[in-house]
């Protein structure tokens, strides 16, 4: 079997691993860059068969637009729905690639290759880490995972029944340089909610992904416990329409103490692309919240937003200050680019005497020492570094670390 790292040995975001018999050819994820300096890969010499896609982020899947069409990809179909929504939402055409959806522990045929998908814990809902087998080998990709979240079982369930005779392992090392102490569980997450919270005199804005599920059943507990309405916006309320499918645990716009505001440019997509949504319009307005509503009693309200709404929660300014609990990765407010749109004013609020800042968040990746009990329950013969910006301290923390460079062929 034939390896090409095209990107990710190196940096966080941007994965793309090449797997290659003679008569097939695979990808893992096809990734958008998180970062101005990643190099661009050119894949127009290659003939690809088909591509696998790990999760519903941007930087595993953001890139699929580039290659033919007609070319496979593969992914969950619960990740797929969530895509289509973001497209839809954002006014842009659906992707126009053949996708095929795969089940976890499902084996598939591709070629000569066999894959199994293992569903994964992860900040994304549908992530997945996949075993792959071709020529006598085996490979484990283990994609974006955690062991600290609120699907914890399949950390655990991977690693006390794992994949064996593994011959290379690509796993990820998010985490390598940081720490995940004031947060280490979803739990604590939403403990943090429920204490601002609680008490509050005015509103609370949350910030945070749409598609980061967890993080909305935090908010949504926490509201629960502390008799306050969760505020989304029609594209959430279309993330959990789409998640409902697959899993009853999630909350809805239909449940108790969730409301929906309308914000003019989602519900004009909604209207322009009525034969997409059906009859979500018609619900969403059963459950609308106005802005009056919300004015009238702001501190009965957490509401789920985006840091490039920076201008709607400037308007709850009074007196008594707003809570904004920021639930993202820090770093996020230090990039200067469109794809973190309002960085700059939710940054300043750490200063606005009107505004208690409070942080809130625990990552989607494993922390080191869960990095170390999934190594050493897979036994890998060789562990190759991957999404991750210190390749170079694999070594220090595991056995049989082997590094290939990005654009360095490698054969197993």
């Amino acid at each position: 079997m034939k390896i090409l790292i095209h990107r990710g040995s190196k940096e966080i975001g941007g994965t793309c691993i090449q797997l290659s018999t003679n008569k097939t050819t695979i990808l893992l994820d096809l990734g958008l860059p998180l970062s101005k300096t990643s190099k661009e890969i050119n894949l127009s010499n290659i003939k690809v068969d088909a591509v696998l896609i790990s999760h519903p982020h941007r930087d595993h899947f953001g890139l699929i637009d580039t290659i033919d069409p007609s070319i496979s990809v593969y992914i969950g179909e619960t990740g797929k729905h969530l895509i289509d929504a973001t497209q839809m939402l954002l006014g842009k055409e659906l992707h126009n690639n053949k996708f095929k959806y795969f089940k976890s522990w499902q084996s598939f045929q591709i070629g000569d290759f066999t894959i199994k998908p293992y569903l994964a814990d992860h900040s994304a809902i549908d992530a997945y880490g996949f075993l792959i087998e071709a020529e006598g080998k085996r490979v484990f990709y283990s994609g974006d995972f955690r062991a600290h979240g609120r699907k914890s079982i399949l950390f655990d369930k991977i690693v006390h029944d794992p994949p064996k005779d593994i011959d290379l392992l690509f796993m990820e090392g998010t985490m390598m340089q940081r720490s995940n102490d004031d947060f280490p569980t979803e739990a604590a997450v939403e403990k943090k909610i429920y204490e601002t919270i609680k008490d509050q005199n005015n509103i609370s804005f949350l910030i945070s992904s749409s598609q980061n599920i967890d993080r909305i059943v935090s908010a949504y507990r926490a509201c629960s416990k502390a008799h306050k309405t969760l505020i989304i916006d029609i594209y959430t309320a279309w993330v959990l329409e789409q998640v409902k499918l697959s899993s009853k645990h999630v909350p809805a716009m239909e449940w108790d103490l969730i409301a929906v505001y309308a914000d003019f440019s989602q519900d004009k997509k909604l209207k322009e692309n009525s034969s997409f949504f059906g009859d979500f319009r018609k619900r969403v307005y059963e459950h609308r919240i106005k802005k009056e509503q919300i004015a009238e009693n702001p501190a009965e309200f957490l509401y789920l937003s985006k840091m490039s709404k920076s201008r709607v929660m400037n308007t709850y300014k009074k007196e008594t200050p707003i809570n904004v609990i920021y639930s993202q990765w820090l770093d996020y407010l230090k990039y200067e680019n469109s794809e973190y749109f309002g960085a700059e004013n939710i940054s300043a609020f750490r200063n606005d005497p009107k505004v208690n800042f409070v942080y809130a968040h625990t990552s989607g990746h494993a922390e080191v020492k869960d990095l170390k009990e999934f190594a050493n329950a897979l036994k890998p013969k060789m562990l190759v570094p991957i999404h991750t910006e210190f390749s170079g301290k694999y070594k220090e923390l595991f056995d049989n670390v082997f590094e290939i460079e990005d654009g360095k062929p490698f054969e197993l």
